[in-house]
């Protein structure tokens, strides 16, 4: 019974590794996590339990069964999410490369235990005493991690920012498992040569304190590349703003040359009335309309999403595309106006971007803005759009390059942050996003 349970301990470590690596992407599960605690649990008992069977029945050590378990593990691992393979491939092996750290030290408390036995054989698996030591130590370290997984590392999931640099992340748990596979000693009475435990014992600590501020800086290097793709949106949102009130300033200049100049209209249309002459009249009405500035003062109260409108309905006038807003918002909002500011971006882009491809006589954007309920805002955008629009996995593919399409993933994520909903449709030529966000 106790060889059963000494390699039946050694494998345990996967349900606590498994619960850390849900918990910085718990918002991204596609079950509840009651649902995927029913199935993913008994399971994985279930494997700890066979594994300890099987190595025990072969005198195999753990790490046999395990490496060949281990993809099968991390591919239910990542069908269980709504992410990239890269990232969670990424926070699966960097779990399992602070659990192997955490092994190598197990394995150094477990010659220490056994250095009066006297063994001389090379052993298959941890003392039973070892073994708890690797569990209570793997269990611990969840614990301390569990806020930070829930906050830093989720931060860095969600943050679009930072999606390339989890391509080369995973490179840094592959070394540092590599490593402790390379430090077990092929032979027991290595580790009692000299110093070699002690040195043993060191080594596996610092490699285990590497990692974690590894871990550390690159979190860092998250937050500072967060930060700096906040304040590069903020900076755009200002140049907008800096661009609407110019346009504002351009349109009150032509209004008020518009007002100087009435009476001399008046002066000059009293004269062809007196004349008689109606189809100089129709001419002289005509070209003066024509001068009058048709600009769009005022879209809503609100100055940030306002500046947004602003720019976009310049954009689109000088593409010559129809651009009919309807925005009901409040000066003050509760919502991140900067995360607001993102979607209306992202979907008055993509609209304009997408009814320039389109026929001149086609060209409409249409958007509603208004809120429901004092809790919700509602906003649907409507725009035309010419050729054909791919979808890979329910993801919007790119019409300027290969991939996926990053506007309106962004917009999905800023949605899901937000606890909101959306949906995209096309159909007939026509590409409509419906938005709810809770404010």
């Amino acid at each position: 019974m106790t060889d059963i349970l000494r390699p039946v301990l050694e494998l345990f470590v996967i349900i606590p590794g498994i619960l850390l690596a849900y918990l910085p992407v718990k918002n991204y599960l596609r079950q509840t996590p009651l649902k995927l605690t029913a199935w993913l649990l008994p399971f994985l008992l279930g494997i700890c339990i066979l594994g300890g069977a099987v190595c025990c029945a072969l005198q195999i050590p753990t790490r046999w069964f395990l490496f060949p378990l281990l993809p099968v593990i991390m591919l239910i691992y990542h069908k269980t999410l709504k992410i990239s393979v890269w990232k969670s491939v990424s926070i699966f092996l960097a779990v399992f490369a602070v659990f192997t750290c955490v092994k190598s030290l197990s394995r150094a408390v477990n010659a220490l235990m056994t250095a009066d036995l006297h063994i001389t054989e090379n052993e298959l698996w941890l003392h039973t005493g070892a073994g708890i030591f690797y569990n209570v130590i793997c269990l611990l370290f969840v614990l301390t991690a569990w806020y930070p997984a829930c906050h830093c590392v989720q931060t860095m999931v969600t943050d679009e920012n930072f999606a390339q640099t989890w391509y080369v992340f995973w490179i840094l748990p592959v070394i540092f498992i590599g490593v402790n596979l390379f430090m077990i000693p092929k032979h027991r009475s290595t580790l009692y040569t000299g110093r070699i435990l002690q040195c043993y014992i060191v080594f596996s600590l610092v490699l285990l304190i590497i990692l974690l501020l590894f871990y550390v800086l690159f979190l860092m290097m998250a937050v500072s590349l967060n930060r700096n793709a906040r304040l590069q949106q903020e900076n755009h949102f200002l140049s907008l703003q800096q661009e609407r009130y110019e346009n504002l300033c351009m349109a009150i200049e032509e209004a008020r040359q518009a007002r100087h100049d009435i009476r001399h209209h008046f002066v000059r249309l009293s004269t062809l009335a007196e004349q008689g002459d109606i189809e100089k009249i129709k001419e002289y009405l005509s070209a003066a309309t024509g001068k009058i500035s048709d600009y769009n003062l005022h879209f809503c109260e609100n100055q940030a999403v306002d500046s947004v409108f602003g720019y976009y309905s310049t954009i689109a006038e000088r593409e010559n595309i129809p651009f009919h807003a309807l925005v009901s918002l409040p000066a003050d909002l509760s919502i991140d106006e900067i995360n607001l500011c993102l979607v209306f971006s992202n979907l008055l882009e993509n609209a304009i971007q997408a009814s320039v491809k389109t026929v001149p006589a086609r060209r409409k954007i249409n958007v509603e803005v208004y809120p429901h309920h004092n809790h919700l805002l509602l906003i649907h955008v409507e725009n035309t759009f010419d050729g054909k629009i791919q979808q890979k996995n329910n993801i919007f593919q790119s019409s300027k390059r290969s991939g996926n399409g990053i506007g309106i993933e962004s917009v999905r994520h800023i949605i899901d942050k937000n606890g909101g909903a959306c949906d995209f449709t096309y159909k007939d030529g026509i590409f409509s996003a419906k938005i709810m966000l809770r404010i």
